[in-house]
């Protein structure tokens, strides 16, 4: 009888467990599916650059990446985006690629409207991502130049303020190929701070080499997309198996990878929140005072 007693009493413990493991799943479902990836997170740094002149003291970079424009990430979603983005007074806006999911040009002449709608002080500029590549490439460069955003496919940027100067360089995409270290390093002059748009973070390991970038700035993991706290994500994307999160030194060069906007796959992230990064940039031995912005929708 004790037996047959205890035996009823575990099944039915057993039973509650299952039940509770179930209404766990699907709330952590439900909260992957529905709240996180809406659930955008503004993360704000003060980063200082040693060859960064004094003019450029307290100049601040908004870092949008990853948008994956597809039919989850609506022009609406991308209105949001964007105003969230002018929202933070940016000087300067860089775009690091991954605009689009493969296989969808449809969705490429949706990005205009909204994309132009990014109110810089200076500039907004961009580079391509694997994602785009498997697309209509030109159409999308045109369109980025339609919205008065400038693609740096291989190409620099200069900034100046007096007498300092500042170079923002991109190079295309590592992953497919397209990349042309040897045409930035042409275009580079050889003085004042120079920060790099790559899509791919682990290329930090060959721009970090030459020791001219101050700072890399990339996308394409999603953070994971999908992980637990603490651990490194399952899956992660070629060329973001190293450096696939956050903020980064290698060898003499910082290193920053954002999380992204946008998702692919199944449309699910967890503890990987979609991000919009500000950078205050930071000369030698002068310091920024902190800025409070709004970020209210």
């Amino acid at each position: 009888m004790k037996i047959r007693k205890w035996l009823k009493q575990a099944s039915g413990l057993a039973w509650r467990c299952l039940i509770w493991c179930v209404v766990l799943g699907c709330c952590t479902l439900l909260y992957a599916k529905l709240i996180e990836p809406n659930w955008i997170e503004i993360n704000s740094l003060q980063l200082t650059l040693p060859h960064l002149s004094s003019e450029f003291n307290g100049y601040r970079i908004v870092q949008i990446s990853d948008i994956h424009r597809d039919r989850w990430m609506t022009p609406r979603r991308l209105k949001r985006i964007v105003r969230l983005v002018n929202q933070q007074k940016p000087d300067l806006v860089a775009i690091t690629g991954d605009l689009v999911t493969r296989h969808l040009p449809q969705f490429i002449s949706t990005l205009e409207l909204p994309l132009e709608q990014l109110r810089p002080k200076d500039q907004t500029v961009a580079v391509l991502g694997n994602h785009d590549h498997e697309n209509n490439t030109s159409k999308i460069i045109q369109v980025l130049e339609q919205s008065g955003i400038l693609h740096l496919g291989n190409g620099v940027y200069t900034l100046q303020r007096g007498n300092g100067t500042l170079h923002i360089a991109g190079v295309d995409d590592v992953g497919m190929g397209k990349d042309r270290l040897d045409l930035v390093m042409q275009q580079l002059p050889n003085e004042g701070a120079a920060i790099l748009l790559a899509h791919e973070p682990d290329f930090a390991n060959t721009s970090a080499a030459i020791g001219r970038f101050d700072l890399q700035l990339s996308g394409h993991s999603h953070g994971g997309q999908v992980r637990l706290p603490f651990l490194k994500p399952p899956v992660l994307p070629p060329w973001a198996k190293e450096y696939y999160l956050g903020r980064y030194r290698v060898k003499q060069m910082l290193l920053y990878t954002n999380r992204g906007l946008g998702m692919t796959g199944l449309h699910l992230r967890f503890f990987a929140r979609p991000e919009i990064t500000v950078f205050t940039l930071v000369a030698p031995n002068l310091r920024v005072d902190a800025q409070s912005v709004s970020v209210e929708d």
